[in-house]
């Protein structure tokens, strides 16, 4: 069973200071085990990683909302993502993993609980692809309830899905840029193939997160800005940014959580798209309460 690396303990305080409302839209609770046990057929387990431990993290890095995406690791026991969802008096909604045969009712409790979208890993050290009439099917069922699909793709998944892409009549949310390669440059297809997405489908989102996953080099990932530059330039209205707490399965440098918020600020200097990224497009698509 492979482990993974804790994340940084220490963070630097930020250069900047987020607006209020900002979210991160993309992190994770682990455990602890002892209370939420990770799932048996897991193809990692991750340090420890609680909700108070990641609710520090934000009142350091200056973070008011957030949405926590379940991890395979806690297969579909959606438990410890609802706990965490529960403890935060408003301030969190969730990404669930379900089963296939998930009953209405249980989707309609997970909704009262604050999920608000089911999560699709198409990365093949995770498990690889998933059954696409599967995905198909739940979409269909949770578009009632106004949730989206996330979709957890390597980079050559783009060009392989584009049929599921074009049949998808929810939002859906692109993780980490696609995790298109730095090294490939701005004119890779699957980079190229992104843009188009968003140009032209107006229920496509991507999350402009997980530098280090699309960096080649080492922290602070700078390599990874010409891509989130170019995605900002085509739909800054349909992004969202997180952190990936506590990063999960990084083999490369393990980046530092208030490095990525000034990482962040440099993407744009524009406070008008800042605040459009990092407070209205998810309190938008998560339904987060007016501040």
């Amino acid at each position: 069973m492979k482990t993974c690396l804790p994340p940084d303990p220490n963070p630097v305080k930020p250069a900047y200071r987020m607006p209020p409302g900002a979210c991160d839209a993309h992190c994770h609770v682990f455990g602890p085990a002892s209370r939420f046990p990770y799932a048996p057929d897991r193809s990692y387990t991750p340090p420890d990683a609680p909700v108070e431990a990641l609710r520090a993290l934000h009142d350091r890095l200056g973070v008011s909302r957030a949405v926590i995406v379940h991890a395979s690791c806690h297969g579909t026991d959606n438990t410890v993502t609802l706990d965490a969802i529960k403890s935060s008096n408003g301030a969190y909604r969730g990404v669930a993993n379900v089963n296939a045969d998930i009953t209405d009712n249980a989707l309609a409790d997970l909704h009262a609980g604050g999920i608000r979208g089911i999560r699709f890993n198409f990365v093949k050290h995770l498990g690889g692809v998933p059954d696409v009439s599967v995905i198909e099917t739940m979409v269909k069922r949770i578009a009632p309830l106004g949730w989206h699909i996330v979709l957890h793709f390597d980079a050559e998944n783009i060009p392989e899905q584009q049929d599921l892409l074009r049949k998808i009549t929810v939002p859906f949310v692109i993780d980490h840029m696609g995790r298109v390669r730095a090294e490939q440059g701005l004119e890779q297809r699957p980079f190229q193939l992104l843009l188009q997405l968003m140009r032209e489908n107006p229920l496509a989102w991507v999350k402009i997160c997980g530098a280090e996953r699309v960096s080649a080099g080492k922290r602070p990932f700078t390599d990874a800005i010409p891509f989130a530059q170019q995605l900002i330039a085509t739909a800054p209205e349909r992004l969202l940014w997180g952190t990936d707490w506590p990063h999960p399965n990084i083999s490369k440098d393990m980046p530092n959580d208030g490095e990525l918020v000034n990482l962040f600020y440099a993407y744009t200097h524009d406070e008008k798209i800042q605040k459009q990224i990092l407070v209205d497009n998810p309190a938008q698509l998560y339904g987060f309460d007016p501040l």
